[in-house]
């Protein structure tokens, strides 16, 4: 297999999770990859809606490969009476991976409170024993309860934060014994190993059969991160999660090359490419399908009305959408995939 800088990933994956960015909270990460990618001598172009697409040579028949770098999180939906925070989820976050959670309540003016992710009533010794085993949604008793001297929804606006502001989670980063546990792995993890990737074809390392394209997408978790795609594109290629459990094949070790998702499957053509590129390079990968409740945005572009083949590959990740953990041998196979698949010209 060619040479993994897990170093290089690693530190990437942790800087890259140190930024805030859920859905729409865009410019700090965008700037981020953008000032990684002049570092490089990369060109790139930026969207306009927020998402940076890179240029990484080759020529014909041009392939995109994405990763996004969107995270899930809360908004603010209304400032209760009480002066605490009632919220609402900015892609799949669900109360139950959330609650008991710091988070930064980020206002329309620039300033940042911090704050908790509570149930209500918020403390077990002085609640009936048949609340204490109740979570509902988060209208009905999960709320924000901010780190500041507020008791009325009055003394809440006058700190400036009104509804429609964002609110991220605090992702608690930690690497042990080859285990990576933080929120957000989906995706950071996947932009880590593309800019990995990146450096080593920036420095010649890696020889390009084809045009390629890495496409930095900052709206996957509420489907429309990649619904743009640049001109003449033929292949899709995304690197996310491939989340595990009780029926699935994938593993935090190993690559996985999706067969299905939730919408459809997988172009049949482009995953058999995937599977003999794997083959052919070593590399330790599984067969997977996930349903009921996943996608990517490479079928995001499909759904677009493109004229394109769609395929997904990623590392294997455990407790998706919540306290993620995945291993760098997953992010070692997944960047040994990548590298062989668009180094084959197979198309």
């Amino acid at each position: 297999m060619v040479d993994f800088n897990e170093k290089y990933c690693v530190e990437s994956l942790e800087k890259l999770i140190g930024i805030d960015s859920t859905t729409g909270q865009y410019e700090e990460i965008q700037r981020f990859v953008c000032e990684i990618l002049d570092g490089m001598g990369v060109s790139y172009t930026v969207t306009h809606k927020g998402g940076v697409i890179a240029d990484l040579g080759g020529e014909g028949d041009p392939l995109v490969v994405t990763a996004h770098l969107d995270d899930i999180g809360l908004m603010v939906r209304h400032v209760n009476d009480d002066g605490t925070l009632n919220v609402c989820p900015v892609g799949g976050l669900y109360p139950f991976y959330c609650v008991t959670e710091n988070v930064r309540v980020y206002t329309h003016s620039g300033k940042v409170y911090t704050g908790c992710v509570c149930r209500t009533p918020n403390s077990i010794h002085v609640t009936e024993d048949e609340l204490c085993k109740v979570l509902g949604d988060f209208r009905s008793n999960v709320c924000v309860v901010l780190d500041e001297d507020v008791k009325s929804a009055a003394d809440v606006r006058a700190l400036g934060i009104e509804t429609g502001d964002m609110i991220a989670l605090e992702p608690r980063f930690t690497l042990s014994n080859g285990y990576i546990k933080s929120r957000f792995i989906d995706d950071k993890a996947a932009a880590a190993v593309l800019l990995t990737a990146i450096r080593e074809i920036a420095a010649g390392k890696t020889d390009l059969k084809r045009k390629v394209y890495a496409y930095f997408a900052m709206y996957e978790e509420i489907g429309h991160g990649t619904t743009w795609l640049p001109e003449g594109v033929k292949d899709i290629l995304a690197v996310d999660i491939a989340p595990t459990g009780p029926d699935q094949n994938s593993d935090e070790h190993k690559v996985s090359i999706f067969a299905k998702d939730s919408r459809f499957p997988y172009h049949l053509g482009m995953t058999r490419e995937l599977r003999n590129a794997a083959e052919k390079a070593g590399v330790d990968y599984v067969m997977d399908i996930f349903t009921p409740h996943y996608g990517t945005d490479a079928d995001a572009s499909v759904l677009a009305g493109y004229d394109i083949r769609h395929a997904a590959i990623g590392f294997g990740t455990a407790n998706s959408h919540g306290y993620e953990r995945t291993h760098v041998d997953g992010l070692r196979n997944t960047y040994a995939l990548l590298c062989a698949y668009i180094a084959s010209g197979l198309r």
